[in-house]
């Protein structure tokens, strides 16, 4: 396997742990009735690290189909050379450290490991062209 289809599905398991992350947050302050209800009405807000697990989680979500899209076209392509393999793995590390980052409630740095995992799917992308 490839160093970016590797990252690839490691992010994947990265993508589960947040959803459980978020998941017991949620639990944790709205009550499991809610959890196992039909959710009906607007839900008590999150707050605190709650809040900020179940933020990191859909921002994951918002970046992950860039990256597996990019990986994958690099799979199809046939592509596997250093930038793309960096890439990948600047992505996920920077996704992995992303979590505790932003759980601690901290700015600056929280932006700026988005930006480095954004860099890892650039990377991938312009290795393509």
């Amino acid at each position: 396997m490839t160093t970016e289809m590797c990252m690839l599905v490691w992010s994947v398991a990265l993508g589960l742990i947040q959803i459980a992350l978020a998941a017991s947050g949620s639990v944790a302050q709205r009550g499991l009735g809610w959890a196992a209800g039909a959710r009906d009405g607007e839900p008590k807000a999150l707050t605190g690290v709650a809040g900020r697990l179940c933020r990191a989680s859909s921002n994951f979500l918002e970046t992950f189909p860039l990256f597996a899209a990019a990986v994958l076209a690099a799979f199809a392509l046939q592509r596997h050379d250093g930038m793309i393999a960096l890439g990948a793995q600047l992505y996920f590390w920077a996704r992995v450290a992303y979590v505790p980052v932003y759980a601690a409630g901290i700015p600056y740095l929280r932006t700026l490991v988005w930006t480095v995992s954004i860099v890892g799917i650039v990377m991938v992308l312009a290795a393509l062209f």
